[in-house]
């Protein structure tokens, strides 16, 4: 008989970088896929697991770009690298048939969801992963309230 996983519920901070593998910027698909395994492994004990994605291995590459520009575009600019990443791994997800949602804190609903913490916890509860796109100097998903809502979802 399995043995009983020690958590019901999990956040997973993945670095942009961890969707690098070898390469210096970018996404390496067999990189993201082995996440995905991995993910779908937990997920098949019964664990609910939430992903939180930084940005990068994308916007590493245009920062000398967005040296001199308003930090607020900057910011823009980093937010939506994060995206990208969660749409790469929601598409990993999608093709092992392991149904995912991503949330953002950044309004573009015609690409992902607003985060809504009551439907997060839904999806969490009906065997979803959740993605969340986060971005530093974000409020809704800095290191701190994500420690916070970690603590909230036991």
């Amino acid at each position: 008989m399995p043995e009983k996983p020690a958590y019901k519920r999990i956040l997973l901070k993945l670095s942009g970088e961890a969707l690098m593998g070898d390469e210096s910027y970018g996404i390496h698909r067999p990189t993201v896929e082995r996440i995905v395994e991995e993910v779908a492994e937990v997920v098949a004990l019964g664990v609910e697991v939430a992903v939180v994605i930084g940005g990068g291995n994308i916007f590493r590459g245009v920062a000398p770009a967005a040296a001199n520009m308003d930090r607020a575009t900057a910011d823009y600019m980093g937010m939506l690298a994060t995206v990208m990443n969660a749409l790469a791994l929601q598409d990993a997800m999608r093709r092992v048939n392991l149904v995912s949602r991503v949330q953002s804190a950044l309004n573009i609903e015609q690409v992902v969801e607003p985060y809504i913490r009551g439907k997060a916890m839904r999806y969490l509860e009906e065997g979803r992963v959740v993605i969340f796109c986060r971005r530093h100097r974000q409020p809704v998903f800095s290191p701190r309230t994500q420690r916070q809502r970690c603590e909230a979802w036991r």
